[in-house]
């Protein structure tokens, strides 16, 4: 059975061109179909360098591509976000925090119905801090919450607060749980993502510009957090969930976590090691895919 990209706006279908302004793409310039009808993943990630360094390692994972293969930008006519394409894989940078990956989304979400693509599976591959875990840990998260632990993303509309559901895929969820457990190369757990709106005080840190609470308090507000069933914070997944559940996209969010919350603010790990960790998601979902390919 196919399932198509599932557009919330009737206005689309009385416009005669959609352009996508953000990715440089336009209904009425671009063939979308021929450009991206077989896509069957898309990864999303902050970093435009991550990103193409994804599409290098997913083309050798997938055997589509060789080491020191170039991949072009297929946004290159914007600054905002970068897109890469091998195969069946597209892979999307989102920049960072909910504004700048909500914009992205409706964009990218118009061109997979644009082209026609079924049955997508959206995956975002990020870095997080992590609450009561080992550095280089890797949560799938099971449902997005807020920085009050409610499982809802909550944006105004109109003048109006609108509060929608946060809920990520189960199956998808333990999927990709089963292909960590095959791999067996870096610890991974479920757990709730904690989505901020903000990097320092939103997420409790002491080491902003501004901050009018003590190191108890901080501590206590990450202890609730890790009761409640959080197990690391980030600042995109609550918006991305909140879409791909309207959209009717099965969607993972895969963080590594670059530091335990409740031991320190700063990440003071190595570049070395960093890279090796921010590796450990594109290395879980490049096997999610190899093994959904039949490749594994």
């Amino acid at each position: 059975r196919e399932n198509f990209i599932h557009l919330c706006n009737p206005h689309l279908e009385k416009m005669k061109e959609d352009i996508l302004y953000h990715f440089a793409l336009g209904t009425g310039t671009h063939d979308f179909p021929a450009l991206f009808g077989d896509v069957k993943f898309v990864c999303v990630g902050g970093s435009a360098s991550r990103m193409k360094s994804f599409t290098a390692y997913i083309a050798e994972e997938l055997g589509l591509g060789s080491p020191g293969d170039d991949y072009p930008n297929i946004c290159a006519g914007t600054d905002r976000y970068a897109m890469y394409k091998v195969g069946p894989v597209l892979s999307v940078s989102h920049g960072m925090g909910i504004p700048s990956i909500s914009i992205m989304l409706h964009e990218l979400i118009k061109l997979l119905h644009h082209a026609k693509c079924s049955n997508i599976t959206i995956i975002r591959i990020g870095t997080s801090g992590g609450i009561g875990l080992e550095p280089g840990s890797v949560v799938i998260t099971r449902q997005s919450v807020d920085a009050t632990f409610k499982p809802q993303f909550e944006q105004v509309i109109l003048g109006k607060s609108v509060i929608r559901s946060t809920d990520l895929d189960e199956q998808l969820a333990k999927e990709l749980m089963q292909c960590s457990k095959e791999i067996n190369q870096f610890n991974t757990v479920i757990g709730n993502t904690m989505c901020t709106l903000d990097f320092y005080e939103g997420q409790g840190r002491l080491d902003g510009a501004i901050c009018l609470y003590d190191e108890e308090e901080k501590l206590q507000y990450l202890k609730e957090a890790y009761d409640s069933g959080v197990r690391n914070i980030e600042m995109e997944s609550s918006v991305f969930a909140a879409m791909c559940n309207l959209s009717a996209v099965k969607g993972a969010v895969v963080c590594v976590t670059l530091l335990n919350r409740l031991e320190g603010d700063q990440i003071s790990s190595s570049h070395d090691v960093l890279v090796e960790y921010q590796q450990r998601p594109q290395k879980l979902v490049g096997y999610f895919i190899k093994k959904r390919l039949g490749k594994v």
